[in-house]
């Protein structure tokens, strides 16, 4: 594959059956939680990518016991109930955003002195909302490069610590990671939260995973707003848990039925997952496509779509496939709006950017829409483009998509994937076979 892929325009496909990996988010969560538990647990259907193994060395530099068995996709942790075997580590997260946030609180409040080190990429992305609450706490922070964020050197000790409040606005995660590790401190933890992504899909799925592995979660709620209690508990945890599989990945194939008027079946997805995700096949509906929740897997039609509107709507709740409707908008037969997604800025890349800098590149129409906090994308002719990934697997799996409408894209930096979808473009090869 080298360092480009040239997408081939992708014909007269009848129907597309794939089956993609576990889920990141849900790996990464599990992991955290596993090891935080009092059980030895085997999770199956494990994601193994860049950003899950870069979790996984993390808990074997830590001390944990840890084993891998990639080939049937499962991990198993035993847990030790809150306590770092060696806490006195040096890991590194290289570009996990999840690793980054959930083991920097993990090891925080369980106490010892920590030596963190991160990819260039992870060095840019934002930590200081969290780091500022452990600061406050009584973690020391030495900074190694730029003020609050990686690399550091952490040392804690008796923390005073029992309520945070948590701005959601640049990113979920951190409300996710204290929400987690809060469950060690012997007080307890009260995690108030605010900004537009308090109740957003990624912190619906953190408490949902607490509850399944034993953790009791209260609401509670002020004049400044909601949160959460998560009482100190001793003992918790699973035995077995199947993580399920990739929903965000899943949603590249989704797309697929109606830009290319197919029908397409992901095997083992179904309405009832925990990915905020699963939402966008409700867009993909609003676009004309018949959905069909099957017991092998959701089956989702475009075939018989004359075309498909352009959309306007909100998905601060799935802003992962930004990038994705991004994709499907010049082939649409209106204007598509995108609203409330200004936090993918401060992701793997700024993804608002580098929407609106490809399309552009490809002789696309399109703005950014600051009163919407969005991007507004105009139908129109794709040109002959080489698609710039800024290291971001999401826009090199979802602008692969335009490619297959058009025979007009080649994907610059293919192996960014690895970081959560190692076999993408295996998985692409193999649809012009099935065609």
């Amino acid at each position: 594959m080298g360092n480009r892929y040239k997408v081939k325009k992708l014909e007269d496909i009848r129907s597309i059956t794939v089956e993609v990996p576990g889920s990141k988010s849900i790996t990464n969560r599990a992991l955290l939680l596993a090891a935080l538990s009092s059980q030895r647990c085997r999770l199956k259907g494990v994601l193994f990518s860049d950003d899950s193994r870069a979790f996984l060395e993390c808990l074997v530099r830590l001390g944990f016991e840890v084993e891998e068995n990639e080939q049937i996709k499962e991990v198993i942790i035993q847990g030790t109930g809150g306590r770092i075997p060696n806490p006195n580590a040096a890991i590194n997260v290289r570009s996990a955003g999840t690793a980054a946030r959930f083991l920097t609180v993990m090891l925080a409040l369980a106490g010892g002195e920590y030596e963190l080190t991160a990819s260039p990429q992870m060095c840019r992305r934002p930590m200081q909302p969290l780091l500022d609450i452990l600061k406050a706490a009584g973690v020391v922070f030495v900074f190694r490069g730029e003020e609050d964020h990686f690399p550091f050197f952490m040392k804690s000790d008796a923390l005073s610590l029992q309520e945070v409040s948590v701005d959601t606005k640049i990113s979920s995660q951190f409300a996710s990671a204290l929400l987690m590790s809060g469950v060690m401190l012997k007080e307890g933890l009260t995690v108030k939260m605010l900004g537009q992504r308090a109740e957003g899909a990624y912190i619906r799925m953190t408490l949902a995973m607490m509850r399944q592995f034993g953790i009791v979660t209260e609401r509670v709620s002020d004049r400044e707003g909601g949160g959460w209690r998560i009482p100190h508990t001793d003992a918790f945890g699973l035995k077995e848990y199947q993580v399920e599989p990739d929903v965000s990945g899943a949603c590249y194939f989704y797309a697929m039925a109606p830009l290319l008027r197919t029908e397409v079946t992901v095997k083992n997805v179904h309405n009832d997952s925990l990915q905020g995700d699963i939402r966008f096949l409700e867009a993909l509906q609003q676009m004309g496509c018949e959905l069909e929740d099957r017991e092998e897997g959701i089956r989702l039609s475009g075939k018989g779509l004359d075309g498909y509107p352009g959309l306007e709507l909100s998905m601060k709740d799935f802003s992962d496939q930004t990038m994705t409707m991004a994709a499907l908008s010049p082939f649409a037969k209106s204007p598509t709006l995108i609203r409330e997604v200004g936090h993918i800025r401060y992701q793997e890349t700024d993804r608002m950017a580098a929407i609106l800098t490809e399309l552009k590149r490809m002789g696309i129409s399109c703005e950014e829409a600051p009163e919407e906090d969005g991007i507004r994308i105009y139908p129109g002719s794709v040109q002959e483009t080489e698609v710039e990934t800024y290291e971001d697997h999401r826009m090199a799996m979802a602008f692969t998509l335009i490619g297959l409408k058009t025979g007009k894209i080649t994907i610059k930096d293919p192996g960014c994937c690895r970081k959560t979808f190692e076999n993408y473009f295996e998985l692409i090869d193999g649809l012009y076979v099935q065609a």
